[in-house]
């Protein structure tokens, strides 16, 4: 028996075909990598007449696909920059202490004493209290200490008047921790009185007396180096 189509079906068959034809062509393989998303030789997803992928049986979930599921979402599409590297600590290298610097000083002071006598006054230990706390740190060798007298009596006795007026403020020296051997000591009598030959001629009376106050003293002096203040 013949069969005879009518047009309708003829085109049917013949789209049924032609879609045979093109599946047959269509590698359809499922990588391991895309997670049972089905693609053709090229790589690319197969998808159906509709544009839906076509997926095997078999398989995990397919992983995301532009093509497949749209756009990949934004905290998907961000990429994972690897984490830098801790930057290395810096190295800290101590600072190298300053070098001391030094100074040249000098330090005097002068102490008065009474007429005929070789005792240190209040007035003349507080001065030697401010020359020791003032020499604290100083580099010297020596301290030179010169005892003075005035015009009035002997000149022999005037010499052992100095004499004495400057081991009295030696001892005193001594006794604020300066070593003895530091204090250079000496008398010079009325030899090298502090006032002019024309000054104070009147006889030996008050008013003379104190005339001469400047004659009867003991200089002292020191010079050194220490670490600048």
């Amino acid at each position: 028996m013949k069969a005879i189509f009518t047009r309708k079906e003829l085109a049917l068959a013949l789209a049924c075909a032609l879609a045979f034809g093109v599946m047959s062509e269509v590698s359809a393989q499922v990588r391991a990598d895309e997670h049972a998303i089905i693609m053709d030789s090229s790589g690319a997803p197969v998808t159906s007449g509709f544009g839906l992928c076509l997926r095997s049986r078999f398989g995990p979930a397919p992983l995301w696909n532009a093509k497949c599921h749209g756009e990949i979402p934004a905290p998907m599409a961000q990429r994972i920059e690897p984490a830098a590297a801790p930057a290395p600590a810096p190295v800290v290298t101590a600072a190298a202490a300053p070098l001391p610097v030094y100074e040249k000083v000098a330090f005097d002071a002068n102490v008065l004493f009474d007429s005929d006598k070789s005792a240190l006054r209040p007035a003349g230990r507080d001065t030697l209290d401010q020359f020791v706390t003032s020499i604290r740190g100083l580099d010297s060798q020596r301290i030179v200490a010169i005892g003075y007298a005035d015009r009035m009596g002997a000149e022999g006795s005037n010499q052992i008047l100095s004499e004495e007026r400057v081991d009295a403020v030696k001892a005193y020296l001594v006794g604020k921790g300066i070593t003895a051997e530091r204090v250079q000591a000496s008398g010079r009598g009325e030899t090298q009185p502090t006032t002019r030959a024309g000054e104070c001629k009147d006889a030996n009376n008050a008013k003379n007396v104190a005339c001469m106050q400047a004659d009867r003293h003991v200089f002292i002096e020191v010079s050194g180096t220490r670490i600048a203040q």
